[in-house]
């Protein structure tokens, strides 16, 4: 057993489950989440990431290392609770962290934190500047979270921190907002866009996060598969038809949809259709040494395949 002794925030979620009882095989690790649970092979205490009493738990502990995953993942119904918990809740742990002693924080970013715009480079390195507006709540608070993460690096710089921009995921089992997008009958684009999507799978962002704690690894870096996919080749590999609309008909219809209480979606999510950002992840294998076990298409056809299987 080494001196490594790890706390996960959001420990209850599966990237966070998976984490957790890997490393527990060689460390000493707690979890904390909203709720207690002692069903894995690790402990997770009940403890809000807001809590300040964070940081008497990494104390008492004597925690080494943080891996910080939790985040409210599909934002915009009570934004400002989201930014409370975003925003706020990561100050807090980075700052307890800091207070406690910590020597080593791995937070869960994203690649939403580059923004949808229409002038986004074909491929986005980690030195493209973060440009996410307001209009999307979790792509903005991740920008911010990475604001404050660049204050904490020259206020406590014995933190160390590892920050990982991840793409969208992909398991068996995911279930979120842009997979509801291929959920449906006909995967739906906007016409004249590739609308190019990046996949990371489930197990990567896992298998990253260990490669990073494992060897104390710090740096900002991009987290995907090798390639991406446009938004035909995805439906293609579903066997579902597409249905190509005009940007100002889909923006209509998405505005009518929400009007009417008909869609949880709105006018923005037409820029997050079109204008997706498509990760490099070249640093990520030269630089922080880890190599993708799936590419995208290998990611999204392990989601393909457990579909079909439903």
């Amino acid at each position: 057993m080494s001196e490594k002794r790890i706390l996960i925030t959001g420990a209850g979620g599966y990237v966070g489950r998976i984490v957790g009882e890997r490393l527990a095989r060689e460390h000493k690790v707690i979890g904390t989440d909203l709720r207690a649970r002692s069903d894995l092979g690790f402990e997770i205490v009940a403890l809000d990431i807001r809590d300040p009493k964070m940081q008497q738990l990494m104390a008492d502990l004597q925690i080494t290392h943080v891996i910080h995953l939790a985040a409210v993942l599909e934002g915009g119904k009570n934004r400002t609770l989201e930014y409370e918990i975003d925003v706020g809740g990561t100050n807090n742990v980075v700052q307890c962290a800091a207070y406690a002693g910590v020597r080593h924080l791995t937070v869960a970013s994203s690649g939403a934190a580059y923004g949808y715009h229409a002038d986004n480079p074909a491929w986005l390195t980690e030195e493209h500047p973060l440009r996410a507006t307001d209009v999307f709540a979790y792509a903005h608070h991740k920008r911010l979270v990475e604001e404050l993460l660049a204050r904490h690096r020259q206020l406590a710089p014995q933190l160390g921190q590892l920050v990982l921009r991840i793409c969208t995921v992909l398991g068996a089992t995911t279930n979120n907002q842009i997979t509801a997008l291929f959920k449906k009958r006909r995967i739906l684009g906007v016409r004249g866009s590739d609308s190019r999507f990046v996949f990371v799978w489930d197990e990567d962002v896992a298998g990253a996060i260990l490669h990073g704690v494992r060897g104390d690894r710090t740096g900002v870096y991009n987290l995907a598969g090798d390639g991406a996919m446009t938004i035909r080749e995805i439906a293609d590999a579903l066997g579902k038809p597409t249905l190509m609309l005009p940007a100002f008909v889909l923006r209509q219809a998405l505005g009518a949809g929400r009007f009417f209480h008909l869609s949880r979606y709105g006018p923005e999510q037409l820029d997050f259709l079109r204008y997706r950002p498509v990760l490099d992840n070249r640093r990520l294998k030269e630089v922080f040494g880890y190599q993708p076990m799936k590419t995208s298409v290998e990611a999204f056809q392990t989601f393909a395949e457990a579909q079909r299987g439903r």
